[in-house]
């Protein structure tokens, strides 16, 4: 599939990129995960104790060696919340990522940022912020509502 034909099929709303982008790193699809990605020079990308990866060849370089390393990232997002504007949108998501340990199957927490622009090409992502996170418990603190009287 073309690259323009890649985005055009990515859908049209900041949701459609996340869903492809969660998609792509499941199925260890590289083509899919950068077409997620917009055509700018300063996207960043930093995964959970690692440096800031910047720009789309570097980007693509740090998902490849992740993919011949370990394939598919079983990765899925939870618990999103949403900051969205006309041109821009910031979803903080919770990631529950499935990992095989020799003990067995076992599950992490990453805590990400996923920023997304609007572009001339669509919605597209242009920064992914991941952290790690705790054994799932304690995730979020959340401030108790206010009255307003």
């Amino acid at each position: 599939m073309s690259k323009a034909r890649q985005h055009a099929a990515l859908g049209g709303t900041p949701d459609d990129i996340e869903a492809a982008f969660y998609e792509a790193l499941q199925s260890a699809d590289i083509e899919k995960l950068m077409a997620c990605w917009a055509e700018e020079d300063d996207i960043v990308c930093i995964h959970p104790g690692g440096p800031r990866v910047v720009g789309a060849g570097a980007i693509r370089a740090a998902f490849d060696a992740m993919f011949a390393h370990g394939g598919a990232i079983q990765a899925r997002p939870e618990n999103i919340r949403r900051v969205d504007s006309l041109a821009s949108a910031v979803h903080h998501v919770l990631e529950k990522v499935e990992v095989l340990t020799p003990e067995g199957p076992a599950k992490a927490y990453v805590l990400a940022t996923n920023v997304y622009h609007k572009t001339a090409q669509g919605w597209r992502m242009v920064a992914h912020h991941a952290s790690a996170g705790s054994d799932g418990e304690a995730l979020e603190i959340q401030q108790a509502a206010q009255v307003l009287h």
